[in-house]
């Protein structure tokens, strides 16, 4: 089966196109991008501009006829935070319906973070116990812990690296005491849900997903993406502690020099890593290894479990709720631990 995801996404519209069945590794075929930085074009109105949406309709168009054209048998197309946070949301989604055909669907944060621990746990199976995930994003920062395929907690705070970039750090490079005063504040805004992950349980295994730690993780000494994905990636809490006394005094053109850093990104490495500093911090955590497998990963394995093999009861469940509501329900049943966030229903499809 191959199968064509689109994310959109805080800074670009990424299209990867696989070749997967259940029970197979999803074996990637082409991958294109395309850099939007939708996140920054939504205005101080809250709203996504009629010039941007248009772009954003035709970038999608042209996703869509290069999925045809690689012989997708579905895309699922979804979008995460930019537009999820713009005011005129619906009105964009709909646009995107009418004029491409292409229904989007809006993941929540919590869905972000669920779908890709499951990326997580499926890339280091059972023996790497309890997993805690952390993700930065462009506008969000993704975590979840437990030792199932679905996280006894998940969460997504407004931590995203282009995010802060944008309303924190304004000077380019920033100033010692922009620097500071940025710890400090994510310090504050990371306690309480770090302190939940931290009564949840310790975890025996700590991975992060996204372009930002990989790309810390590259400057620190790990291999570069050319190695492969299968060779072992990790981030030390004392290498970005010496990395960040590096990078903050760079401007980004100096930093998209660097060897792992693309020019799109660049200027927002250094909110990037201050957020991976601060969340390793908040958590007690001294090293995290790097997950080559992410969001779209999980979006196809979730698509996979439902592909083939149910029987006419589960596929009832899920035409009637949804994958992600299936799966839950029969998982965790009608009275699932208070405070888990297990119960939580998830409303999009991805059958169509």
């Amino acid at each position: 089966m191959r199968l064509g995801v689109l994310d959109v996404g805080s800074n670009t519209v990424h299209l990867l196109v696989v070749d997967a069945h259940r029970g197979a590794h999803p074996t990637p075929m082409t991958s294109e991008k395309t850099v939007l930085r939708l996140a920054e074009r939504i205005g101080a109105g809250g709203s996504l501009g009629a010039d941007d949406a248009d772009e954003l309709v035709g970038t999608v168009a042209e996703v869509k006829q290069a999925a045809e054209q690689a012989g997708c048998e579905d895309l699922m197309a979804f979008a995460t935070s930019a537009i999820r946070e713009a005011d005129n949301a619906a009105e964009v989604l709909a646009r995107v319906r009418d004029e491409t055909g292409v229904d989007l669907r809006v993941l929540s944060g919590e869905q972000e973070a669920r779908l890709t621990f499951l990326a997580a746990r499926r890339w280091y199976g059972w023996s790497a116990g309890r997993v805690l995930l952390l993700d930065i994003g462009g506008g969000s920062l993704e975590m979840a812990i437990g030792i199932d395929e679905q996280p006894d907690l998940a969460a997504s705070l407004p931590l995203g690296a282009g995010r802060l970039v944008r309303t924190r750090l304004p000077q380019d490079p920033p100033s010692r005491r922009q620097v500071g005063e940025l710890r400090e504040w994510l310090d504050e805004q990371l306690a309480a849900t770090a302190k939940r992950f931290r009564k949840s349980g310790k975890p025996d295994r700590a991975v992060a997903t996204s372009k930002t730690f990989r790309s810390l993780a590259r400057l620190t000494g790990a291999a570069p993406a050319s190695a492969g994905p299968r060779v072992p990636r990790t981030l030390t809490e004392s290498g970005l502690r010496q990395l960040l006394a590096f990078i903050t005094r760079m401007s980004a053109a100096d930093l998209a020099g660097l060897d792992g850093v693309s020019s799109a990104r660049s200027h927002q490495l250094v909110s990037g890593a201050l957020v991976a500093e601060a969340v390793m911090r908040a958590l007690g955590v001294t090293e995290l290894d790097i997950c080559p497998w992410a969001l779209r990963e999980g979006v196809i394995l979730r698509r996979l479990d439902h592909a083939n093999g149910e029987d006419h009861t589960a596929m009832r469940t899920r035409l009637e709720l949804g994958p992600f509501d299936a799966e839950r329900s029969a998982a965790n049943g009608s009275d699932a631990a208070q405070g888990t966030g297990r119960q939580a229903h998830y409303g999009a499809r991805w059958n169509r």
